[in-house]
Formats: C-alpha cells, structure tokens, sequence
C-alpha cells in the first residue's frame, strides 16, 4: 500500500468549479507523486472529485464514512477500501491513524475542525505527521490572519506557525510533503 494524504475537503456540490478543477489536479498529483488517499468516503462535492480523480489516476482510494453519511454523503462504493463506522469521532480517529501527512483543501466548518484537531495535535507532540494547507487563490488568508491575530494578542505563542505548512498551489504540496516542518513545543500549553 502507497503512503496515504488525508484530505479534508468540502462535501459541498454548489462551490465554484475552480475548487473542483483543483481537486482533479489535486488527484492526480497525488498518483504521480506516489501517494494514495485517505479522507471521509464520500462521492459529492469536492470529497468525491478528489477521490474519483485519484482512482482514475490508478491509485489507492480509502474512505470511512459513519453508516448515517451513507445515504447523504453518497458513499464512494468504487473506494479500494470503505470502511464504515458508528460516528464522526471514529472516522476521524481512523482516517488520521491510517494517513502519513495531512492536506486540507477548502472546505466549511468541518474541513475546519478537522484540521485545527490536528494542529492541536501536532502542538501537543500527539502526531509529527505533516500537516499542510492548500489556500488556493487565498481562500485560508482569513483564517491565517486571525492565527497572526491569536500570537499578536497572547492567547497562542509564537509557534503556531509551525504547525502547519501553507500552500499557494497543488505545485507547492509535493516539496512540502518532502520536508515537513518539525515542531517541539513547549511543555505548557499556553
């Protein structure tokens, strides 16, 4: 089995077809680079644009999805392993148990907290597996901004920043997956 990238991504099916054409490249990439995917086993949105582009690109394809996602998530049953599970907590402990590195592409509030779980992760010295951000067109600048704002006003120190590598572009993921920032924290969480 190739290394696995868990993507978090929007399950969304309204977004621009900008985001899309990126998962497609996103999938591809991936196969080229020898990297297979982990993510929540969905068929819709971006989930299922990445997932079907990795899968037509000839690599592995592992979605978990909780049973009640089945039906409103349209799980991807041409997945090469889909593994079902009673809820969100174990789909999310299993997709980043079974991943080597971490992407998250844009996404909503759920594509957000599965990627600040695994920041606080990396903080805690829980995980040294990369964690990259895809800010494609500068979706994530916002939210870059308020991290800045988190450190500036001390209720997080500096080192948030390591936690995680930016991306502009599909192109910047590979290098980043290649030599992934390490982080030490501090003992104390602050």
């Amino acid at each position: 089995m190739p290394k696995l990238l868990c993507v978090y991504c929007s399950s969304s099916t309204k977004i621009d077809p900008k985001y899309y054409a990126e998962g497609e490249r996103l999938g591809r990439a991936m196969v080229a680079h020898g990297w297979g995917l982990v993510y929540g086993g969905g068929n819709v949105g971006l989930m299922g644009v990445v997932a079907r582009s990795v899968k037509e690109a000839g690599g592995t394809v592992v979605g978990v999805i909780p049973d009640f996602m089945q039906v409103r998530e349209l799980a991807y049953v041409e997945a090469t392993e889909l593994v079902v599970v009673p809820t969100m907590r174990e789909r999310k402990r299993l997709m980043a148990e079974r991943a080597d590195a971490f992407l998250t592409l844009p996404g909503g509030i759920g594509t957000l907290e599965e990627m600040t779980e695994i920041m606080s992760e990396r903080y805690l010295n829980l995980t040294q597996k990369p964690l990259i951000l895809l800010n494609q067109d500068g979706f994530y600048d916002d939210l870059l901004r308020f991290f800045e704002r988190m450190v500036a006003e001390k209720f997080k120190s500096a080192g948030l920043a390591e936690l995680l590598a930016v991306a502009p572009t599909v192109d910047d993921v590979w290098p980043l997956l290649d030599q992934p920032k390490a982080f030490e924290s501090d003992p104390i969480w602050r």
